[in-house]
């Protein structure tokens, strides 16, 4: 990478341009289809790419599930009005306060003196662009090079930057508590623990969602759902590492143990590791995103 950082960079170098957008009047069946489908979070609702309405999420799925629309109801009923948008050449610095600031997820990219959409940027793209970074750093911790200086540079570890507030449930708490703890929260997982909270499985947003589109009921219990086993990393751990292991098993969180065959202490996501506005270690921050203090 030579003497490149991430100073300066836009939106238009981590966001995709793939673009999947819904009619107003397409079904809530359609569009659970498609977030399946693509793996993706959130469509986008509009008159083709000109002309964005709003924004259909799976917490939006999950609220209509609760609700007991049937699968049939058009996604306008259910959409978030109107996107939040940003300019495909504004810094990656302002991207991540709109996002913030207005808790969401994602933003879309406008062309300039148009309302066409031309692209997307959530957390996972800012990760991902941070990973590519830190994965070819001569500092960096995946460097077997002999001449690196790797071993003098602090490097963040998991339990610095991870949410220590994690939502659990237990194996017969039913879903309908699962959708109202995950809507309160806007967490995108829940955990499923025994009474020493120690993790048997966890209940994602794609769980409900599936649920829903499979006609389930919302009275069972979650651990009839919920999916085994629990992807964990520790407190120790280097955030570059857990990173890692999250771009390659394309997940979106780990739940953070202190040590093997103890309690879950907190949860580290895509996320948590976006708002970190750095890579994995101190060694650049000063060249890099300023890092948020908040």
């Amino acid at each position: 990478m030579g003497k490149d950082t991430l100073t300066g960079l836009s939106v238009r170098h981590a966001m995709r341009k793939q673009l999947i957008v819904l009619g107003p009047n397409d079904t809530i069946d359609c569009c659970i289809q498609y977030l399946l489908k693509y793996k993706v979070n959130a469509i986008l609702v509009g008159e083709n790419s000109e002309r964005a309405l709003g924004v259909v999420s799976k917490t939006d799925i999950m609220g209509a599930w609760y609700a007991g629309l049937p699968l049939s109801t058009p996604v306008r009923m259910i959409m978030n009005s109107p996107p939040f948008f940003c300019n495909p050449d504004d810094t990656l610095d302002s991207a991540l306060n709109i996002m913030k600031t207005n808790k969401v997820y994602r933003l879309y990219a406008l062309e300039e003196n148009s309302n066409a959409v031309v692209g997307a940027i959530a957390y996972p793209d800012i990760v991902g662009l941070l990973y590519h970074y830190c994965s070819h750093c001569e500092q960096g911790i995946f460097n077997k090079s002999k001449d690196t200086v790797q071993d003098r540079v602090k490097r963040y570890k998991v339990h610095e930057i991870m949410t220590k507030q994690v939502e659990s449930c237990k194996e017969d708490t039913l879903l309908e508590s699962v959708v109202e703890i995950l809507s309160a929260s806007r967490f995108g997982a829940i955990l499923v623990s025994d009474d020493q909270n120690y993790p048997k499985g966890v209940i994602s947003k794609t769980d409900i969602t599936l649920c829903y589109r499979h006609g389930q009921d919302l009275s069972v219990p979650a651990g009839t759902i919920m999916s085994t086993p629990v992807a964990l990393c520790y407190e120790q751990d280097h955030v570059e590492s857990a990173i890692k292991s999250m771009i390659l098993k394309d997940l979106h969180r780990l739940f953070v143990v202190p040590e093997k065959h103890q309690a879950v202490s907190g949860v580290l996501s895509l996320t948590d590791a976006a708002r970190l506005r750095s890579g994995s270690c101190h060694a650049c921050i000063s060249s890099r995103i300023r890092v948020d203090k908040n």
